[in-house]
């Protein structure tokens, strides 16, 4: 690995730093607040090529990879706007499309999605099958010249925003029981299909829908890649969609460390600022060294990714570090401030609901340690 930036990599940070600072934190408070999805936002990284950086250059994009997405998840949240949608649409349903899907379909869906001009939401977590993928009970069965979809999904992120769902469904039964599943691109708006949002506590632009197929009809040129081999190709979007959750959280850890700092450098209290005092500076020293040993990871799971090496170790460990690490910066900025930190106008309490949600989802951190346990330390299986 090479750990300097490129030119090319430091003239989009920039880039990106300008316009994420043109919005700022404050735009990412009113949009959580009023329900919005920081449409103005997206629409300008989409017309900046931003969210095409890891789509392939046949099909619109820029034809770059997982760590230029990843450079843009973590500088838009270092400007107090962590953006979870890119997670969802250019970082899952755009890999898995563009490794699994048809000619056809790249060409209708993976050239608008680079523009911004479409989103997919992605839906795999049922009220009965969270982690247990192959307990999934939603089933697609063939109807003439499609599919019918019935059953339902749980904790889908950004449907109000989207154009298309990427479903995973259960086309059949293997011999051991499990499900084999298979994914489709389901319009929003589909006859058959009701949407109903979750109410949820945390402050965020996104969100969370429970959703209903009711024999919701697709044609079979929205069935993505080979029926039945569903399980395999969701694993081209879970490398990226930890990757770049671990970018935001390294952007949101990054945010409240600068917000910290210059409290902790212009606060005074007894005469000196409270930066000069070690039980204020010592742990931010501490959170500035796990942001960054997170940072380092996830450049690793990315560079892995993009080289076309199994990057699922990296990948896994690079989210539980980042959203650990950003917990912790937050809290200390909090701390920091004092009082102040749970004042609006600080912009730091109202991430707290994310940064807590990193530590859950979408994979928590318990099924993370479960996978470094087995497959990393060559430990019994424990569930």
């Amino acid at each position: 690995m090479d750990f300097s930036e490129s030119s090319e990599h430091a003239l989009m940070r920039e880039t990106l730093r300008e316009i994420g600072s043109r919005y700022g934190h404050r735009y990412y408070q009113e949009q959580a607040r009023s329900g919005g999805g920081m449409a103005e936002l997206w629409n300008e990284l989409g017309r900046g090529g931003f969210l095409s950086a890891s789509i392939p250059e046949e099909y619109g994009g820029a034809g770059m990879g997982i760590s230029e997405l990843a450079l843009v998840c973590e500088e838009i949240a270092h400007q107090g706007c962590p953006h979870i949608f890119l997670i969802v649409s250019p970082a899952i349903c755009a890999s898995i499309l563009s490794r699994h899907g048809s000619d056809e379909q790249k060409k209708q869906w993976l050239s608008s999605m680079a523009t911004g001009e479409t989103r997919i939401a992605f839906a795999i977590t049922e009220p009965d099958a969270g982690s247990n993928t192959h307990k999934l009970a939603t089933w697609a069965a063939p109807d003439g010249t499609g599919y019918r979809l019935r059953g339902q999904k749980y904790y889908i992120s950004g449907v109000e925003q989207s154009d298309a769902v990427l479903v995973v469904a259960r086309t059949g039964t293997d011999p051991r029981g499990r499900a084999e599943l298979s994914l489709f691109i389901v319009d929003t708006d589909a006859e058959g299909l009701t949407k109903n949002a979750i109410p949820m506590e945390i402050v965020a632009t996104e969100k969370q829908f429970m959703l209903f197929f009711d024999d919701v009809y697709v044609g079979a040129d929205r069935l993505v890649g080979t029926p039945g081999d569903g399980f395999r190709q969701v694993f081209s979007g879970l490398n990226p969609e930890r990757i770049t959750s671990a970018a935001i959280m390294n952007g949101v850890g990054l945010y409240a460390l600068d917000k910290a700092a210059a409290y902790a450098r212009e606060r005074s209290v007894w005469s000196v600022p409270i930066g000069a005092h070690q039980g204020i500076s010592h742990p931010l020293a501490e959170a500035k060294i796990e942001v960054e040993l997170a940072r380092l990871m996830t450049a690793k799971a990315a560079w892995l990714y993009d080289k076309g090496t199994d990057a699922g170790e990296a990948a896994n460990m690079a989210k539980f570090a980042a959203a650990e690490a950003a917990d912790f910066a937050l809290d200390r900025a909090i701390q920091t401030h004092g009082g102040n930190g749970l004042a609006t106008e600080y912009g730091l309490a109202d991430l707290w609901g994310v940064t807590r949600l990193f530590r859950l989802a979408p994979i928590s951190r318990e099924m993370i340690l479960n996978f470094v346990a087995q497959h990393s330390l060559e430990l019994p299986k424990s569930y």
